[in-house]
């Protein structure tokens, strides 16, 4: 299978290398710093579930000439419009796109740019960085053992093309990470809105892991009023979640122990330009506005979300 992945960032250069490893071609997207950097140093993977060092084929544009099967798309969702583009040569051409992107907005975008049966559904829950900076820039960090990579059809059209591509992924070694081959791929896509925006709003809000959080008096009672609101919002969408899904949830969410908060607010403590806080926070609070729901926990988020753009934006003038 010829897959071309969109940049070599953390999730795409990550599961782009487990792919090589698992037998598949694989190219990879960037731009001329990245692809001179892979070009020197290989793709480097530090993973606690099996590292990995590999020479990989970069391109710096694609052209409706070049045949792929799959286009891995895993970029934040503010550079979307700019991925499409990116991308686009090689799925007019056939290539579906498999994305790998918080939040639902992207699928409406991708729906409407190159049609429902060329865009697959796909879910990674991974904690991975790109390392900028010292001996390790450019290297990938893989962090705890967390790695749950699943593909879906959302599409009769598409199944014989998902159940090729989960028997690739399959075959990832080195990891023991769950690979799953999802028979309903659009409630398990608002499974994991659900959790990563009750985690982004609370964790983003409160500035701490979700252990910090659940130390403090209120932080449970708060952690549970937000993943209620995402609830009903996915309830009221036709995507309740079912119990085990809450279960699981409430496991992790509300962990005192679990040293781990949402990776916009890791952003934040980095002071990142740029947050996905429209695509995870700021969509789950349109709907629920659209819908009729209650959910002050979540306009908290947003609002504090948006200050923090406008902080940025501030920065980035004054420094121009």
């Amino acid at each position: 299978m010829k897959i071309l992945v969109l940049g070599a960032g953390a999730v795409g250069g990550y599961y782009g290398a487990r792919l090589i490893e698992a037998g598949a071609n694989v190219t990879f997207l960037v731009r001329p710093q990245r692809a001179a950097r892979l070009a020197a140093n290989g793709l480097v993977v530090r993973s606690t579930l099996g590292d990995a060092s590999l020479p990989v084929a970069t391109v710096q544009a694609v052209t409706d000439a070049e045949h792929y099967d799959i286009v891995l798309l895993t970029c934040k969702g503010y550079d979307l419009p700019a991925a499409i583009d990116a991308v686009a040569p090689a799925v007019d051409a056939g290539a579906s796109v498999l994305p790998l992107l918080n939040g639902l907005k992207a699928y409406e975008l991708l729906d409407a740019r190159f049609g429902r049966d060329k865009v697959l559904g796909g879910i990674a829950v991974i904690a991975t960085m790109l390392e900028n900076a010292g001996e390790r820039a450019g290297e990938i960090t893989h962090f705890g053992p967390l790695d749950r990579f699943a593909v879906g059809a959302r599409t009769a059209q598409q199944a014989e093309l998902v159940q090729r591509f989960h028997a690739l992924a399959a075959k990832m070694p080195g990891t023991p990470g769950t690979r799953l081959l999802s028979t309903n791929v659009a409630q398990d896509l608002w499974n994991k809105w659900a959790m990563l925006c009750s985690a982004a709003a609370t964790c983003c809000l409160m500035r701490g892991t979700v252990g910090e959080i659940m130390h403090t008096d209120d932080g449970r009672a708060l952690m549970l009023q937000t993943m209620a609101e995402c609830r009903a919002v996915a309830a009221a969408s036709g995507y309740a979640l079912a119990d085990s899904t809450v279960h699981d949830m409430e496991t992790r969410l509300l962990d005192p122990q679990l040293d781990w908060a949402a990776s916009m607010m890791r952003d934040i403590l980095q002071g990142a330009a740029r947050l996905e806080a429209d695509d995870v926070v700021g969509d789950m609070l349109l709907r629920a506005n659209g819908l009729g729901i209650a959910a002050p926990m979540l306009r908290a988020a947003y609002a504090h979300l948006q200050v923090y753009a406008v902080q940025q934006k501030k920065k980035a003038a004054a420094a121009a």
